[in-house]
């Protein structure tokens, strides 16, 4: 999320800064290795007592096999953050749709490979450098960056990290950050969402759909339109989805005008291309559109070519008269151009975490897999099967907690 910075290897921050804690290759892992860090790290003079560790590595563009894990080794036993910067020993972490478009070079907000890919994680500070009131030694924290959180250890600036309300277990910690914010912003930044309002929320079972939905409910008599696949209704409807859409079997614009022949107030784009356009058009008089991402470019392991040619054929334009004379709003966002923005969004986490000790609002952990099952996350989340966030932790959990909800 920011300017070149770091965590362990990579990680990034606002503000823009130094970051890691040093490393150097050690050995490779089955599920693989690249060799070194990516501008950064120690070389071949590291002391051979220096804590080894494990991090997952987008060795380069492409299919699932293009990250990795690869073991690595800090110059000390510790890690030795530098003034104004904590050390964390990584818990769990997120996958993001972000992650899946950078796997195939689809988001230019990550450095170039090999680099540790990872938005968000959750773990304990283990040290902090010089100038850091808070967060202290032992407090629970969740970390936001632009990329590098999926090691064991990360380094990052403190105003980078959150600490964990009571009650929250890490794993939905790193389910919070990315989605929650995403969804407060749209919703309440942009929307301006008020009572008696209708929503539509696009991929409605996944991270930021089920922050949405969620979210909605804290304001009085929403309706709330989701579209996901029918296996998925119950899990909507549970959340708190008022009329769950079935987007393969229905046209979701018909749908929505039969229970709101006016259309309705918001809607939430992460999808692009000709989506946009059905979403602009359902939109009542005074609505607001906010476009977040391109999930239409992704259609497979790799790159697809045709889709990007589609989407960007058929994305949506529109010129100022135009708005003027329909009454209506068209909005962008990408948190990961807020990097700068730090009492911005540390204002809203502020809000999102209260909401959290309220109860009004709890991420939904679809799967835990630890890092050497990188490639089944990823494949599950790419494959729409996930209702809510899915989770790498670097150990497998004790327990089976993957319990899948086919698409």
């Amino acid at each position: 999320m920011s300017a070149e910075g770091a965590a362990g290897g990579d990680a990034a921050s606002p503000p823009p800064g130094p970051a890691e804690p040093p490393s150097v290759p050690a050995d490779e892992q089955p599920a693989a290795a690249v060799a070194g860090e990516e501008g950064k790290g120690g070389g071949e003079g590291a002391p051979s007592e220096g804590r080894r560790y494990r991090a997952l590595v987008l060795t380069g563009f492409g299919g699932y096999e293009k990250v990795k894990v690869q073991a690595r080794q800090l110059p000390g036993a510790q890690p030795s953050p530098a003034a104004g910067q904590v050390s964390v020993e990584v818990r769990a972490c997120g996958l993001n749709f972000a992650d899946l478009l950078a796997r195939q070079g689809l988001y230019d907000r990550l450095p170039a490979p090999p680099v540790c890919p990872g938005l968000e994680a959750a773990g304990t500070v283990v040290a902090v450098g010089e100038g850091v009131a808070s967060p202290q030694v032992g407090d629970k924290v969740m970390i936001l960056a632009r990329s590098g959180l999926w090691q064991e250890v990360v380094t990052v600036p403190a105003n980078q990290t959150f600490l964990m309300p009571e009650g929250m277990s890490f794993e939905e910690a790193a389910a919070f950050l990315v989605n929650y914010i995403t969804a407060y912003m749209i919703l309440f930044d942009f929307g301006n969402l008020r009572p008696h309002q209708s929503v539509l929320v696009h991929m409605a079972a996944g991270g930021v759909g089920t922050a949405a939905v969620q979210l909605c409910q804290t304001v009085e008599n929403v309706t709330v339109f989701g579209t996901a696949s029918a296996a998925k209704h119950d899990a909507l409807r549970e959340n708190g989805a008022t009329h769950p859409i079935d987007y393969r079997a229905a046209d979701y614009v018909e749908e929505v005008r039969k229970i709101s022949p006016k259309g309705v107030d918001i809607v939430l784009d992460p999808l692009g291309g000709s989506d946009t356009t059905k979403g602009f058009h359902l939109l009542k008089p005074m609505g607001k559109l906010v476009t977040y991402g391109v999930a239409n470019l992704l259609t497979g392991q790799r790159k697809n070519l045709m889709a990007m040619a589609k989407t960007w054929w058929n994305q949506f334009s529109i010129n100022a008269l135009q708005l003027l004379h329909l009454n209506k709003a068209v909005c962008g966002y990408h948190l990961g151009y807020l990097d700068e923005e730090v009492e911005l969004i540390s204002g809203v986490v502020a809000k999102l975490v209260a909401l959290y000790s309220q109860g009004k609002i709890k991420p939904k952990v679809d799967s835990v897999w630890p890092f050497d099952q990188v490639v089944g996350a990823m494949k599950r989340m790419q494959e729409k099967k996930n209702v809510g966030k899915v989770v790498l932790v670097p150990e497998a959990p004790q327990k089976d907690e993957s319990q899948k909800v086919e698409n």
